[in-house]
């Protein structure tokens, strides 16, 4: 791969490559137009790790991606910096490579359903079980094996690309239309759902069980991957190499998830003060006592992804001429001098943090929830009654059937309505389908 070409500013759904106006780039733009997005201001109240939660100082998935945001620009400065450098790239700078990673990060759980991961699984779930007792009024109206695949194995990354490139700005071409780099960047799992084994069995890097975007996307995110670049895993599949930016938007995320849990869990009392100040002061290399316990923890949380943050820049710029020729495919977080205190936050989140009764109770309710709109209104797409059709009019018109749509457009514009709503709208809606409030 080409960094020339891996940083085209060509757009999706554009037949053009406008202007470089240094003082707002077309990578400044695409982080501008996802703030002004409504599905991003949805993130405000989804889970990014406790449900329903009534503080204020705990993140949400819209703080979470905002901190991801910022830890993804500085990633992307001080490499682009040396970059730039290496291959003489004189009509970028800094701030491009910078730009295109603050916007990705950005955008990076903006198709994530409401209870956070739970809900991802929720969906999953709801699907395989109403699809076990599907029975098309015609007889033929089942689901290619692809299709099957890219609901039962349902992905937010998948239904983030969906958002971005068909579904925002009224389904014009190439939806919010961003560039090409920012979509890829974007892409923590460029290949489809449906992998055969034979195709599996050749391939030694990270786990498949992940993918990018669903059969309906197939054919846009190739034209993103042959804009940019990106070399093609196998001839045979929709799968691709990461766009080398992608290694450094999971990076940003990886690091963000788990020093933030920790401070999280600390505020929320599911971990104590003293492991949170052992953990986050292992990495952050420095002995800090604030005038308060909070205050002691928010310092080692800046100064832990601050030694971060440059500790994976190097790792990257080490590992550049592997991932150009995409020899490397593993998390770099993975190759962290801190990775066994990661094993250890992991271990210390998972316990005391998802585990915790307050957390569980609340994300068996989202299987509830999630698991009963999906077979109500999946019910209701296939069937003629009349609550099936006081169902369909619930629905605002972009996500109801049309005439001529197939049984997976159908499902995926339920996908699309579901993963729309926050934490709080999917429980109001599930409350009022089940009588509980009107």
């Amino acid at each position: 791969m080409e960094w020339t070409q891996l940083l085209t500013p060509q757009r999706l759904g554009k037949t053009h490559i406008e202007n470089r106006d240094m003082e707002r780039t077309p990578f400044l733009k695409d982080y501008d137009r996802l703030v002004y997005s409504v599905p991003f201001r949805r993130l405000k109240d989804k889970t990014q790790v406790f449900p329903l939660v009534k503080t204020e100082d705990i993140r949400t998935r819209l703080g979470h991606s905002l901190e991801v945001s910022c830890v993804g620009r500085s990633l992307g400065r001080i490499v682009g910096e040396q970059i730039i450098q290496r291959h003489r790239l004189r009509e970028y700078s800094g701030a491009d490579f910078g730009d295109i990673l603050s916007a990705a990060c950005l955008a990076h759980d903006i198709g994530n359903p409401p209870f956070g991961h739970a809900g991802e699984d929720a969906i999953r779930q709801g699907f395989n079980d109403w699809y076990a007792g599907f029975h098309p009024p015609d007889g033929g109206g089942y689901l290619s094996s692809g299709e099957k695949t890219d609901l039962a194995l349902f992905e937010g990354n998948a239904q983030g690309f969906r958002i971005l490139a068909r579904l925002e700005n009224g389904g014009r071409p190439g939806g919010m239309q961003l560039t090409c780099p920012c979509l890829a960047a974007f892409a923590k799992y460029p290949r489809e759902s449906e992998i055969g084994q034979d195709i599996i069995g050749h391939y030694q890097g990270r786990s498949v069980q992940k993918y990018g975007f669903f059969q309906g996307e197939k054919d846009l995110f190739a034209v993103v991957a042959e804009t940019v670049g990106l070399i093609r895993r196998h001839p045979d599949a929709a799968w691709w190499a990461r766009h080398p930016l992608a290694f450094l938007l999971e990076a940003a995320d990886d690091i963000c998830y788990s020093i933030v849990d920790i401070e999280d869990g600390f505020r929320m009392g599911y971990v104590s003060y003293a492991k949170a100040k052992e953990l986050l002061g292992t990495i952050a290399g420095v002995k800090i006592d604030g005038t308060t316990k909070e205050e002691t923890i928010k310092r080692l949380r800046a100064k832990a992804i601050n030694r971060l943050v440059g500790e994976i820049a190097e790792i990257f710029l080490d590992l550049e001429s592997e991932i150009l020729a995409a020899r490397f495919d593993h998390a770099l977080i993975g190759y962290s001098s801190h990775k066994e205190v990661f094993k250890t936050i992991e271990s210390v989140t998972k316990s005391s943090v998802f585990l915790h009764p307050n957390v569980v109770r609340i994300k068996i309710a989202g299987y509830e929830i999630l698991g009963g709109l999906f077979n109500d209104f999946a019910n209701a797409l296939f069937s003629d009654g009349k609550k099936a059709q006081l169902l369909i009019c619930m629905l605002s018109p972009q996500y109801r059937p049309l005439p001529g749509d197939s049984s997976y457009d159908r499902l995926l514009k339920l996908t699309d309505y579901i993963s729309s709503l926050t934490d709080f709208q999917a429980t109001r809606l599930f409350q009022q389908l089940r009588g509980i409030c009107l």
